[in-house]
């Protein structure tokens, strides 16, 4: 059972973070030195999985420029594949068809009871204050008339994805937390295969609301500074001014940057340093591949994510009691 205090933990702001990962002077970490590495024995080429939840061109061109400084750096070929949606990669993951992703924290915490503690996380993206923190939102249109989440009783909600922290299993959890019976408040629920989907799926009218990620932070008319929303704004897709934010979330922890446990600790220490480094040494590429601004990059451990776990498992004992 999920108490308040795990769900505390959970949401936690940066406030209530360990003292590392606060809001801080970003830590000044050099790229790694180019060369061959005595792990590219056991990773003869580095296989990066890419969350689905936004259209595979978009996807692998966001992502190639990474792949190919990784590739000059290390001098190991890197492959991209691309998921059709989250649980693609989680199961890449398990069949150890992957080395290392991006994820959500709920579908590392999903990959990790998977794999019986196969993979672990590296490190998070900060925020533009340092923070490593984001929230869920509610978002609806304009002209559906609905300013609050009251007005959703009786009304349609649109889910990113089963494997999203704030597509799914985080506003699932508020809005339980809030006294709201999921199953009769909305006239239906359903999933819209990943959080770009959702928003289009509000447009389209297809759903009267839909819940995906932002970093909270930044100008709300531009989807703020990080996100799916801003993401549409900047790919043209999506005018903020023909939408409307109706509910926030607590924050969440960032989703991270996940590597199998059993690759080599050589290949681990590399690419943290990789990615503490990029920020400052690349910032385009990694603006491309964080969808906007932040402050690189902090480490972190499978512990700040515990509470995403027992989430994860006691969503999974609800849906046994509803079967």
């Amino acid at each position: 059972m999920i108490t308040r205090r795990m769900l505390a933990g959970l949401m936690a702001g940066s406030a209530l973070l360990p003292a590392a990962l606060r809001a801080q002077t970003v830590e000044k970490v050099e790229m790694p030195a180019t060369g061959e590495r005595p792990w590219a024995k056991q990773v003869p080429q580095l296989r990066i999985g890419l969350l689905g939840g936004e259209n595979e061109a978009d996807r692998l061109g966001r992502f190639e420029a990474y792949g190919k400084l990784i590739e000059a750096t290390f001098k190991v070929p890197v492959r991209l594949f691309p998921a059709a949606d989250y649980a693609g990669v989680m199961q890449a993951f398990s069949a150890k068809q992957i080395e290392m992703s991006s994820m959500g924290a709920s579908g590392y915490a999903g990959t990790w009871l998977d794999t019986n503690g196969g993979v672990q996380p590296l490190v998070v993206p900060r925020e533009n204050d340092g923070s490593i923190s984001y929230v869920s939102v509610m978002i609806v249109r304009k002209d559906s008339g609905i300013t609050s989440l009251e007005q959703m009783r009786g009304k349609s909600l649109a889910w990113a994805d089963p494997n999203s922290t704030s597509g799914y299993l985080v506003p699932r959890s508020e809005l339980r937390g809030a006294g709201i019976d999921i199953n009769h408040y909305f006239s239906r629920t359903g999933f819209a295969g990943g959080h770009e989907q959702a928003v289009v799926a509000v447009q389209q009218k297809q759903y009267d609301a839909a819940v995906t990620w932002a970093s909270g932070q930044g100008d709300v008319a531009q989807g703020y500074s990080r996100g799916n929303l801003r993401a549409m704004v900047e790919k043209k897709m999506l005018d903020m001014n023909d939408m409307r934010i109706i509910w926030t979330s607590r924050p969440i922890l960032n989703g991270p940057l996940v590597v199998r446990s059993d690759l080599p600790e050589g290949f681990k220490q590399d690419m943290t340093q990789f990615h503490m480094a990029l920020a400052s040494a690349h910032p385009e590429i990694y603006a491309q591949i964080e969808r906007g601004g932040g402050l690189g990059y902090a480490k972190v451990t499978h512990e700040q994510f515990e509470p995403i776990v027992q989430l994860r498992r006691e969503e999974a004992a609800e849906r046994r009691r509803r079967s």
